[in-house]
């Protein structure tokens, strides 16, 4: 499991032993004082201590990497956060005139104070067993160069197995992508010749990215990262904060979820008149390239003969296209045959915000797009999107010149570099309107 993936179950958990510990402060204080002492107008304390203190928690980031590392810290944030929760619980007994045992309540808050502090020591220990006191999961990638291996790093000799991010080849920055996609950091030491290519894979990866420089090319000057004894320059932070994530995909599933089972009797009529209409599947599955530039199949409905579908997505769908069935050519014009990659949304391969995800052979003009600019490596540092800052400006349809791609990467990286969750709410507000659009065919 990916670093990431067990700190966000150890967060969990950490807030559950801090919730169980104020359970444990309150039940501690009952043991002196009956239930109606620690009320407000027939309301327990603690059931409104607990929304306050995980409110608190999550201000004062108790659940986060640099708690995972230190034990003190951690305690101080835990105790800092149970503190505004008390302080908050006396002004709202005053403001409501309530009559609260002051010897309860103060049991109550010593008795967690307590139980916090105990519940850290615990969880330190697991955090401990599960990760063996290391947060980040770190890897040093060597290509080509000798470099000092730092204690506390996996390593791993790209250079002997020929490995690196040839952005001519898809397949290997794929394969390299998912040699590095669960860790936190990456460092690279490489030739001059391969740095280009690795500072762009870096740029446009969802992980934290460094390139390690030779002594004296930084002058000493700005500390911009360091791997050992090695200065790096570091080219990317990884994904988006914790919190901008649960944001981002609880919007995907709230959306989604409703969506889909909103939507299945459509999806039943356009499946039954394709198959009516042609033989083959009703769904057509196509790789693409998606977060951290690996490769994923997005599901689509059929619109074209079987025969005919192209699967490498080098030929672009045009007005009047021969390979389009009728029903293909409606559900094409109204955007219908987009629908099923809200299945690729609810498995996590995509968002329903983001660049869109383009197949491997497509052509701008007679380019491939990375070909148009090794820039294009960069719009997959985060999920691709059912809809798109390109697509409500009006950039959709076939890349017939260069022009037309840089146009849709202009806004992939504008978007990517001012996310936020209402960004992605007014793009799908906005996409409304452009559903059925003059270069959907």
């Amino acid at each position: 499991m990916a670093a990431r993936d067990v700190r966000l179950l150890l967060y969990a958990l950490s807030l559950v032993m801090d919730a169980a510990a104020i359970v444990g402060g309150f039940a501690i204080a009952l043991l002196v004082r009956a239930p109606e002492w620690l009320t407000a107008r027939g309301h327990s304390l603690l059931s409104i201590a607990l929304p306050l203190f995980v409110m608190f928690s999550i201000a004062r980031e108790v659940q986060s990497v640099e708690t995972l590392q230190s034990r003190s810290l951690a305690i101080g944030r835990v105790l800092t956060a149970w503190a505004a929760t008390a302080v908050l619980l006396v002004l709202l007994t005053f403001a409501l005139n309530s009559d609260v045992s002051r010897l309860g309540f103060a049991l109550t808050f010593v008795a967690s104070a307590g139980l916090l502090v105990v519940s850290r020591f615990v969880f330190d220990g697991i955090f401990w067993a599960t990760m063996k006191g290391r947060a980040i999961s770190r890897v040093l990638l060597i290509d080509g160069v000798d470099c000092v291996r730092p204690d506390g790093m996996d390593v791993i000799d790209v250079g002997a197995a020929g490995l690196w991010p040839d952005l001519s080849r898809p397949e290997l920055v794929d394969l390299v992508s998912r040699m590095v996609a669960d860790y936190d950091r990456v460092v690279v030491a490489c030739t001059e010749d391969h740095r280009r290519a690795w500072s762009m894979f870096l740029r446009g990866s969802d992980v934290g990215g460094e390139i390690i420089l030779e002594p004296g090319v930084l002058q000493g000057a700005v500390a911009i990262g360091q791997c050992g004894e090695n200065d790096t320059l570091i080219l990317s932070r990884g994904p988006l904060s914790l919190s901008s994530r649960i944001q981002k995909r609880a919007f995907d599933l709230v959306v989604t979820i409703p969506l889909l089972v909103y939507l299945l009797p459509l999806f039943a009529v356009v499946a039954v008149c394709i198959k009516l209409e042609s033989r083959g599947p009703v769904f057509f599955r196509q790789v693409r390239v998606g977060q951290g530039n690996r490769q994923f199949k997005i599901l689509k409905f059929r619109s074209m003969r079987v025969e005919a579908s192209d699967h490498n997505g080098a030929r672009s769908a045009s007005r009047d296209d021969d390979r389009v069935t009728r029903v293909g050519a409606f559900i094409r014009r109204t955007s219908i045959d987009e629908l099923p990659q809200l299945i690729n949304v609810l498995l996590g391969d995509m968002s329903l915000v983001g660049p869109r995800p383009h197949a491997l052979g497509s052509l701008a003009g007679q380019s491939l797009f990375w070909e148009v600019t090794d820039r294009y490596w960069l719009r997959h540092a985060q999920k691709p999107g059912l809809t798109g800052l390109a697509q409500i400006r009006g950039f959709r349809g076939s890349t017939d010149k260069a022009e037309d791609l840089t146009q849709r990467l202009r806004c992939d990286l504008e978007y990517l570099d001012n996310w936020s969750i209402w960004t992605d709410l007014l793009i799908c507000l906005k996409t409304l309107r452009v559903i059925v659009h003059k270069n959907a065919y």
